[in-house]
């Protein structure tokens, strides 16, 4: 029986970081975006009062006056549902309103990261695993300008 020896490799997969520089037109989008968010969140706020309120006389229309303690109960719950929400919502605004405000702050030129992306590598006796796993892609407005790290 003949030995044919194949070179060992194997495919792997890592995670690739995708880094933006910054540029006039990098900020200007991601401020719109964030922007549009937070825009959103406000709408989401306005809708969740709305439909609260809605809720809440719709049980008043329908229960008995003075209201009882059933009744009580019920609009307490839905208030309790509606603050939960309105919490939620303020903390993904405030969020957003700091991004923001880290946006504005960043210097032209200036790299950061914006995700992470998988990808496959082939790996064979004698290579270096680490520098292999140390790839990062950067972008200038979204075109590739650079392949860092040994692909």
């Amino acid at each position: 029986m003949m030995n044919l020896s194949k070179p060992q490799q194997l495919l792997l997969k890592r995670g690739v970081n995708v880094k933006a520089i910054v540029t006039p037109l990098w900020k200007e989008e991601v401020q719109q975006q964030l922007q549009t968010q937070i825009n959103q969140i406000d709408q989401q706020l306005q809708q969740l009062d709305n439909e609260g309120q809605r809720a809440i006389s719709a049980i008043q229309k329908q229960s008995l006056q003075p209201p009882g303690p059933q009744t009580l109960q019920q609009i307490e719950n839905i208030q309790v549902q509606v603050n939960q929400k309105k919490s939620e919502l303020l903390e993904q605004k405030n969020q957003s309103l700091q991004n923001l405000q880290q946006v504005q702050l960043l210097q032209l030129d200036e790299e950061v990261n914006q995700f992470q992306m998988e990808g496959f590598f082939n790996v064979e006796p004698g290579d270096n695993l680490i520098s292999k796993l140390q790839v990062e892609v950067v972008l200038r407005d979204g075109v590739v300008e650079e392949i860092r790290g040994d692909i």
